[in-house]
């Protein structure tokens, strides 16, 4: 695995993109045994036959690597728009992009105009190499290869990414989407209904053609889509269901469309379906209350109440409440000391880096930084991100903003600056607000009309000093 940033996106390749573009490289070289490197051009260097399939194999997974980073980074530019901190990780064909900073789902107008970016950002890419071939065509072999791989890899990886089959792009839109018209149970049968009837056209055609690639990731998806799909029809059919007394199926059928409800991001109908589970009365059975109290502490953490997660994972029994949900929960009461153990068994269990940067954002608040900043490959950023954030959703700014300006002499950012801006602003510290604005100009901040209209600056309206400074923005901008 390597990482490196863009701007301030960090990215990691794992081994497993670059195996698996390799592959596919060498599994597409049979037909390329007429063109470039394998032909020989006049007055270049005969390349020997080891030595063109070196150079083939590396050149597509160049083309593949750019193709992919550039499809993330749609995500993660999209992210960045709407005040996300995101990260990039390519992994196997693809790869996925993950704002680090977001307490609870997105809400789905942003969810789509994210996801939608990467095939849009695929598509100008294919577009732009398109262009350059037919403006730079015959100059050199290898030019006209890599641009006419390019428009063709981009193209493909477009089309087949807006499929509607999860966990490709297309999938989690025809997911919001119909989550949004039919509701969570209804849109949950529809999308996966349809995702499988596509999972099964796409491995016929494949098996017919001979794109193993294909066929291979087709059958997982296709497993993927008939077990949601499954679960659904059965939330649905729950209250025809045997065995029990009469009302508790419906409380079954009650129990999945809250746990759809939560998977979908829909929170309010989560809670409120959860309440109804838990007023089953003589019909609701001891596992079953474990279950709702489960997902109901799920549905306060995602809404940042740490207290009442805690009730409900308390009254847990017969399973185990996961250790990163019981940290979070600690970190929202404010007590570090307890959550600081917890993230670090989530981590030690997970490898995971977002656990790994909230044990890092914890152990900053505990004033403990330099160990934090010991942890094994820890972003500096995300993990005084973390540390802030925590601060922020509990209500204590000044808190928030001192380790955010603490941030800046590990990471200078415009980012992290005008987010301490904006808890010095809920402090109603002034002063120290403008000077934070100040320094995110310094580092690179310029968008006026964001600042003017965010609420965590409302507190400075009217306050000469951020007055004067919307003014210089605008006019550092408009030269």
């Amino acid at each position: 695995m390597f990482r490196f940033r863009l701007g301030s996106i960090p990215v990691e390749v794992h081994p497993s993109h670059l195996l698996v573009s390799g592959l596919l490289a060498y599994s597409s070289m049979h037909a390329a045994q007429n063109g470039w490197p394998f032909r020989q051009v006049e007055g270049a260097p005969a390349l020997g036959q080891a030595s063109a399939v070196v150079v083939y194999v590396l050149s597509w997974m160049l083309i593949v690597f750019v193709s992919v980073l550039v499809h993330e980074l749609g995500h993660a530019l999209a992210s960045r728009l709407f005040g996300y901190r995101p990260s990039i990780a390519l992994v196997w064909l693809g790869g996925h992009t993950l704002p680090t900073d977001v307490p609870g789902p997105l809400p789905w107008k942003r969810d789509l105009l994210i996801t939608a970016a990467g095939p849009f950002f695929g598509l100008m890419l294919g577009i732009l190499s398109l262009v350059g071939l037919v403006f730079l065509k015959s100059l050199s072999p290898a030019l006209d290869f890599f641009l006419q791989t390019f428009a063709y890899a981009n193209f493909i990886w477009a089309i087949f990414n807006l499929l509607p089959v999860l966990p490709l792009d297309g999938g989690r839109l025809a997911n919001t989407l119909t989550t949004r018209i039919f509701g969570p149970r209804r849109g949950i049968i529809a999308s996966q209904g349809l995702a499988l009837l596509v999972c099964v056209g796409v491995l016929v055609f494949a098996l017919r053609t001979g794109w193993l690639f294909a066929a291979i990731f087709f059958v997982m998806y296709g497993i993927q889509a008939f077990r949601m799909l499954t679960e659904a029809l059965n939330a649905s059919s729950a209250p025809a269901s045997g065995g029990g007394s009469p009302l508790e199926s419906p409380l079954v059928a009650k129990l999945r469309e809250a746990k759809i409800a939560l998977d979908a991001g829909r929170l309010e109908d989560a809670r409120r379906l959860g309440g109804i589970v838990l007023e089953g009365g003589e019909s609701l059975t001891a596992e079953m209350a474990s279950h709702t109290h489960h997902l109901l502490g799920w549905v306060a953490l995602k809404e940042g109440h740490g207290r009442q997660a805690l009730d409900h994972f308390s009254q847990v029994q017969g399973r185990q409440v996961e250790p990163h949900a019981v940290a979070a929960a600690f970190s929202l009461v404010g007590d570090d000391a307890r959550a600081l153990d917890w993230w670090k068994q989530a981590w030690q269990m997970s490898s995971d880096r977002t656990v790994m940067h909230e044990y890092a954002g914890t152990l900053i608040r505990l004033g403990r930084t330099e160990e934090a900043m010991k942890l094994p490959s820890v972003e500096a950023a995300a993990a005084f991100s973390c540390a802030e954030r925590v601060l922020f959703i509990r209500g204590v700014y000044s808190e928030a903003a001192a380790v955010g300006e603490a941030a800046l002499q590990y990471a200078p950012s415009a980012s992290i600056a005008y987010d301490a801006a904006c808890a010095y602003a809920r402090a109603r510290n002034v002063p120290d607000a403008v000077r934070m604005l100040r320094r995110a100009s310094e580092l690179g901040f310029k968008d006026k009309a964001y600042a003017a209209s965010d609420s965590d600056l409302s507190p400075l309206h009217g306050q000469p000093a951020f007055e004067e400074w919307l003014t210089e923005l605008g006019q550092s901008a408009a030269s």
